[in-house]
Protein backbone atom coordinates (compact mmCIF):
# COMPACT_ATOMS: atom_id res chain seq x y z
CA UNK A 1 0.00 0.00 0.00
CA UNK A 2 1.56 3.33 -1.03
CA UNK A 3 2.39 5.83 1.68
CA UNK A 4 1.13 9.41 1.81
CA UNK A 5 3.43 12.42 1.46
CA UNK A 6 3.04 13.17 5.17
CA UNK A 7 4.14 9.64 6.00
CA UNK A 8 7.12 9.94 3.65
CA UNK A 9 8.16 13.18 5.34
CA UNK A 10 7.99 11.60 8.78
CA UNK A 11 9.77 8.39 7.76
CA UNK A 12 12.55 10.27 5.91
CA UNK A 13 13.08 12.65 8.85
CA UNK A 14 13.05 9.82 11.39
CA UNK A 15 15.55 7.69 9.49
CA UNK A 16 17.87 10.58 8.70
CA UNK A 17 17.83 12.62 11.91
CA UNK A 18 16.88 10.15 14.64
CA UNK A 19 18.56 7.01 13.32
CA UNK A 20 21.46 8.76 11.57
CA UNK A 21 21.04 6.88 8.30
CA UNK A 22 22.63 8.23 5.13
CA UNK A 23 20.69 9.85 2.29
CA UNK A 24 21.32 6.77 0.18
CA UNK A 25 19.93 4.44 2.87
CA UNK A 26 16.80 6.54 3.28
CA UNK A 27 16.32 6.63 -0.49
CA UNK A 28 16.53 2.81 -0.66
CA UNK A 29 14.02 2.49 2.18
CA UNK A 30 11.53 4.77 0.42
CA UNK A 31 12.28 3.44 -3.05
CA UNK A 32 13.20 6.87 -4.38
CA UNK A 33 16.21 9.00 -5.28
CA UNK A 34 18.70 10.82 -3.06
CA UNK A 35 17.54 14.20 -4.43
CA UNK A 36 13.93 13.38 -3.53
CA UNK A 37 15.02 12.52 0.02
CA UNK A 38 16.78 15.88 0.24
CA UNK A 39 13.54 17.61 -0.77
CA UNK A 40 11.54 15.58 1.75
CA UNK A 41 13.92 16.55 4.56
CA UNK A 42 13.71 20.20 3.59
CA UNK A 43 9.90 20.03 3.57
CA UNK A 44 9.93 18.29 6.95
CA UNK A 45 11.99 21.12 8.43
CA UNK A 46 9.80 23.80 6.86
CA UNK A 47 6.57 22.16 8.09
CA UNK A 48 7.86 21.75 11.63
CA UNK A 49 7.90 17.95 11.53
CA UNK A 50 11.57 17.96 12.53
CA UNK A 51 12.38 19.10 16.06
CA UNK A 52 15.90 18.19 17.12
CA UNK A 53 17.18 18.10 20.69
CA UNK A 54 20.85 17.34 21.17
CA UNK A 55 22.19 16.28 24.55
CA UNK A 56 25.71 15.46 23.44
CA UNK A 57 27.91 17.97 25.34
CA UNK A 58 30.38 18.00 22.47
CA UNK A 59 27.58 19.39 20.28
CA UNK A 60 26.14 21.98 22.65
CA UNK A 61 24.69 24.19 19.95
CA UNK A 62 23.24 26.82 22.25
CA UNK A 63 26.47 27.00 24.24
CA UNK A 64 28.60 27.37 21.11
CA UNK A 65 26.28 30.02 19.69
CA UNK A 66 26.38 31.94 22.99
CA UNK A 67 30.18 31.74 23.09
CA UNK A 68 30.57 33.15 19.57
CA UNK A 69 27.90 35.77 20.19
CA UNK A 70 29.54 36.88 23.42
CA UNK A 71 33.00 37.11 21.89
CA UNK A 72 32.13 38.84 18.61
CA UNK A 73 28.71 40.40 19.15
CA UNK A 74 27.08 38.55 16.23
CA UNK A 75 23.73 36.78 16.06
CA UNK A 76 24.48 33.09 15.50
CA UNK A 77 22.37 30.31 14.01
CA UNK A 78 23.99 26.87 14.33
CA UNK A 79 22.53 24.29 11.95
CA UNK A 80 22.53 20.72 13.40
CA UNK A 81 23.52 18.01 10.92
CA UNK A 82 24.04 14.25 11.18
CA UNK A 83 27.70 13.45 11.78
CA UNK A 84 28.19 11.59 8.51
CA UNK A 85 26.83 14.41 6.32
CA UNK A 86 29.09 14.92 3.29
CA UNK A 87 30.43 18.33 2.25
CA UNK A 88 27.87 18.93 -0.49
CA UNK A 89 24.90 18.10 1.71
CA UNK A 90 26.42 20.09 4.55
CA UNK A 91 26.60 23.16 2.33
CA UNK A 92 23.10 22.61 0.99
CA UNK A 93 21.47 22.45 4.42
CA UNK A 94 23.32 25.49 5.74
CA UNK A 95 22.40 27.35 2.54
CA UNK A 96 18.76 26.39 3.07
CA UNK A 97 18.80 27.85 6.59
CA UNK A 98 20.48 31.04 5.34
CA UNK A 99 17.92 31.37 2.53
CA UNK A 100 15.18 31.33 5.15
CA UNK A 101 16.89 34.05 7.18
CA UNK A 102 17.38 36.20 4.08
CA UNK A 103 13.76 35.74 3.05
CA UNK A 104 12.56 36.98 6.43
CA UNK A 105 14.79 40.05 6.24
CA UNK A 106 14.08 41.25 2.70
CA UNK A 107 11.41 43.91 2.33
CA UNK A 108 10.18 46.56 -0.13
CA UNK A 109 12.79 48.82 -1.73
CA UNK A 110 15.67 47.09 0.04
CA UNK A 111 19.07 46.63 -1.56
CA UNK A 112 20.82 43.27 -1.16
CA UNK A 113 24.57 43.24 -1.85
CA UNK A 114 25.88 39.76 -2.79
CA UNK A 115 29.45 38.50 -2.90
CA UNK A 116 29.73 35.71 -5.45
CA UNK A 117 31.02 32.25 -4.52
CA UNK A 118 30.04 28.62 -4.00
CA UNK A 119 28.09 29.36 -0.83
CA UNK A 120 26.04 32.25 -2.16
CA UNK A 121 25.36 30.23 -5.32
CA UNK A 122 23.98 27.45 -3.12
CA UNK A 123 21.82 29.95 -1.22
CA UNK A 124 20.38 31.32 -4.47
CA UNK A 125 19.09 27.82 -5.27
CA UNK A 126 17.37 27.45 -1.89
CA UNK A 127 15.41 30.73 -1.87
CA UNK A 128 11.64 30.71 -1.70
CA UNK A 129 9.86 33.38 -3.79
CA UNK A 130 8.76 36.48 -1.89
CA UNK A 131 6.89 39.09 -3.90
CA UNK A 132 8.22 42.48 -2.80
CA UNK A 133 8.32 45.82 -4.58
CA UNK A 134 11.28 47.91 -5.54
CA UNK A 135 14.06 45.58 -4.33
CA UNK A 136 17.49 45.51 -5.94
CA UNK A 137 20.41 43.07 -5.95
CA UNK A 138 23.91 44.48 -6.40
CA UNK A 139 27.11 42.52 -7.05
CA UNK A 140 29.77 43.17 -4.39
CA UNK A 141 32.97 42.10 -6.17
CA UNK A 142 34.13 41.82 -9.76
CA UNK A 143 34.36 38.42 -11.43
CA UNK A 144 36.54 38.86 -14.53
CA UNK A 145 39.98 37.30 -14.88
CA UNK A 146 42.41 36.57 -17.73
CA UNK A 147 40.39 33.50 -18.79
CA UNK A 148 36.80 34.70 -18.54
CA UNK A 149 34.63 37.78 -18.14
CA UNK A 150 32.81 36.05 -15.28
CA UNK A 151 29.52 37.40 -16.64
CA UNK A 152 27.76 34.06 -17.13
CA UNK A 153 28.70 32.87 -13.64
CA UNK A 154 27.62 36.00 -11.78
CA UNK A 155 24.55 36.53 -13.97
CA UNK A 156 23.22 33.07 -13.08
CA UNK A 157 23.95 33.62 -9.40
CA UNK A 158 22.40 37.10 -9.17
CA UNK A 159 19.38 36.02 -11.20
CA UNK A 160 18.45 33.52 -8.51
CA UNK A 161 18.16 36.30 -5.93
CA UNK A 162 16.42 38.62 -8.37
CA UNK A 163 13.75 36.03 -9.23
CA UNK A 164 13.11 35.21 -5.59
CA UNK A 165 12.62 38.84 -4.54
CA UNK A 166 11.28 40.32 -7.79
CA UNK A 167 14.35 42.54 -7.76
CA UNK A 168 16.38 44.44 -10.32
CA UNK A 169 20.04 43.53 -10.84
CA UNK A 170 23.07 45.79 -10.75
CA UNK A 171 26.15 43.91 -11.87
CA UNK A 172 29.76 44.97 -11.36
CA UNK A 173 31.67 44.60 -14.67
CA UNK A 174 35.24 44.83 -13.39
CA UNK A 175 38.08 42.35 -12.82
CA UNK A 176 38.25 40.48 -9.56
CA UNK A 177 41.84 41.71 -9.23
CA UNK A 178 43.27 44.58 -11.23
CA UNK A 179 46.77 44.39 -12.67
CA UNK A 180 47.82 47.39 -10.59
CA UNK A 181 46.40 49.64 -7.86
CA UNK A 182 46.66 52.59 -10.27
CA UNK A 183 44.36 50.89 -12.77
CA UNK A 184 41.81 50.28 -10.04
CA UNK A 185 41.99 53.90 -8.88
CA UNK A 186 41.29 55.14 -12.41
CA UNK A 187 38.42 52.70 -12.89
CA UNK A 188 36.90 53.75 -9.56
CA UNK A 189 36.54 57.28 -11.01
CA UNK A 190 34.41 56.10 -13.93
CA UNK A 191 30.79 57.17 -13.48
CA UNK A 192 29.36 53.75 -14.41
CA UNK A 193 31.51 52.12 -11.72
CA UNK A 194 30.89 54.88 -9.17
CA UNK A 195 27.18 54.19 -9.53
CA UNK A 196 27.69 50.55 -8.48
CA UNK A 197 30.02 51.49 -5.61
CA UNK A 198 27.42 53.92 -4.29
CA UNK A 199 24.73 51.23 -4.44
CA UNK A 200 26.98 48.83 -2.54
CA UNK A 201 27.62 51.43 0.16
CA UNK A 202 23.88 52.09 0.56
CA UNK A 203 22.90 48.40 0.74
CA UNK A 204 20.59 47.28 3.53
CA UNK A 205 21.95 43.71 3.62
CA UNK A 206 25.26 42.15 2.59
CA UNK A 207 25.46 38.42 1.94
CA UNK A 208 28.85 36.70 1.94
CA UNK A 209 30.90 33.70 2.95
CA UNK A 210 34.57 33.05 3.63
CA UNK A 211 36.86 31.73 0.92
CA UNK A 212 39.41 29.09 1.95
CA UNK A 213 42.68 28.19 0.28
CA UNK A 214 42.17 24.47 0.92
CA UNK A 215 39.28 22.09 1.35
CA UNK A 216 37.16 19.41 -0.29
CA UNK A 217 35.15 22.11 -2.05
CA UNK A 218 37.77 24.73 -3.04
CA UNK A 219 36.49 28.28 -2.96
CA UNK A 220 35.79 29.63 -6.45
CA UNK A 221 38.41 32.38 -6.30
CA UNK A 222 41.16 29.81 -5.63
CA UNK A 223 39.97 27.22 -8.13
CA UNK A 224 38.91 29.16 -11.22
CA UNK A 225 42.04 30.94 -12.47
CA UNK A 226 41.84 34.15 -10.46
CA UNK A 227 45.22 33.65 -8.79
CA UNK A 228 48.51 32.46 -10.25
CA UNK A 229 51.31 30.59 -8.49
CA UNK A 230 53.04 33.83 -7.48
CA UNK A 231 49.86 35.10 -5.89
CA UNK A 232 49.39 31.88 -3.94
CA UNK A 233 52.99 31.99 -2.74
CA UNK A 234 52.49 35.56 -1.58
CA UNK A 235 49.29 34.66 0.27
CA UNK A 236 51.07 31.93 2.19
CA UNK A 237 53.96 34.27 2.97
CA UNK A 238 51.48 36.83 4.34
CA UNK A 239 49.84 34.12 6.50
CA UNK A 240 46.49 34.64 4.77
CA UNK A 241 43.78 32.29 6.05
CA UNK A 242 41.00 33.19 3.60
CA UNK A 243 39.11 36.01 1.98
CA UNK A 244 35.84 37.90 2.31
CA UNK A 245 34.55 39.40 -0.95
CA UNK A 246 38.02 38.60 -2.44
CA UNK A 247 39.76 40.78 0.16
CA UNK A 248 42.32 38.61 1.95
CA UNK A 249 42.58 38.41 5.73
CA UNK A 250 44.91 36.92 8.29
CA UNK A 251 43.88 34.91 11.32
CA UNK A 252 44.03 37.98 13.55
CA UNK A 253 41.61 39.87 11.28
CA UNK A 254 44.23 42.18 9.74
CA UNK A 255 44.19 42.89 6.01
CA UNK A 256 45.26 46.50 5.37
CA UNK A 257 48.93 45.80 4.58
CA UNK A 258 48.38 42.76 2.33
CA UNK A 259 49.58 44.06 -1.04
CA UNK A 260 47.14 42.22 -3.30
CA UNK A 261 44.19 43.81 -1.48
CA UNK A 262 45.09 47.14 -3.10
CA UNK A 263 44.18 45.49 -6.40
CA UNK A 264 41.04 43.70 -5.16
CA UNK A 265 37.62 44.81 -6.41
CA UNK A 266 35.68 43.78 -3.33
CA UNK A 267 34.86 46.00 -0.33
CA UNK A 268 37.20 45.93 2.64
CA UNK A 269 35.96 44.84 6.08
CA UNK A 270 35.85 48.53 7.05
CA UNK A 271 33.59 49.28 4.08
CA UNK A 272 31.38 46.28 4.81
CA UNK A 273 30.85 47.48 8.37
CA UNK A 274 28.90 50.47 7.00
CA UNK A 275 26.14 48.06 5.83
CA UNK A 276 23.55 47.60 8.62
CA UNK A 277 23.00 43.84 8.27
CA UNK A 278 25.79 41.54 7.15
CA UNK A 279 24.99 37.86 6.88
CA UNK A 280 27.95 35.48 6.78
CA UNK A 281 27.22 31.87 5.84
CA UNK A 282 29.85 29.18 6.39
CA UNK A 283 30.04 25.40 6.12
CA UNK A 284 33.23 23.32 6.08
CA UNK A 285 36.20 22.46 8.29
CA UNK A 286 38.65 24.22 5.94
CA UNK A 287 36.87 27.54 6.50
CA UNK A 288 37.29 27.69 10.27
CA UNK A 289 40.50 29.76 10.31
CA UNK A 290 39.09 32.12 7.68
CA UNK A 291 35.85 32.46 9.62
CA UNK A 292 37.73 33.32 12.80
CA UNK A 293 39.75 35.95 10.96
CA UNK A 294 36.59 37.40 9.40
CA UNK A 295 34.85 37.63 12.77
CA UNK A 296 37.90 39.34 14.25
CA UNK A 297 37.74 41.81 11.36
CA UNK A 298 34.13 42.57 12.30
CA UNK A 299 32.61 41.83 8.91
CA UNK A 300 29.43 40.09 10.13
CA UNK A 301 26.41 41.03 12.19
CA UNK A 302 24.85 37.59 11.70
CA UNK A 303 26.29 34.13 11.15
CA UNK A 304 24.72 30.91 9.87
CA UNK A 305 27.08 27.97 10.36
CA UNK A 306 26.87 24.19 10.65
CA UNK A 307 27.43 22.58 14.05
CA UNK A 308 30.76 20.96 13.21
CA UNK A 309 32.29 24.18 11.87
CA UNK A 310 30.89 26.06 14.89
CA UNK A 311 32.43 23.54 17.29
CA UNK A 312 35.85 23.82 15.64
CA UNK A 313 35.53 27.61 15.71
CA UNK A 314 34.81 27.55 19.46
CA UNK A 315 37.91 25.40 20.05
CA UNK A 316 40.16 27.92 18.29
CA UNK A 317 38.76 31.10 19.82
Amino acid sequence: MPTSRAEDLFIAASLYYSQGQTMEAVARRLGTSRSTVSRLLKAAREQGIVSITLNDPSRDLEGVAALVRGRFGVNVTVVPLPRETDEMERLKMVASEAAGVLGRWMGPSMVLAVAWGNTTAAISQELRPKAIRGAAVVQLNGAANTRTSGVSYTAALLSGFARAFNASIMDFPVPTFFDSPATKEMMWRERSITRVLEAQAKADIALMSVGSLDGTLPSHVYAAGYLDSRDMKMLKHERVVGDVCTVFIRGDGSYEDIAINRRASGPTPAQLRAIPRRLMVVAGDAKVDGLLGALRAGVATDLVVDDRTAGLLAQRM
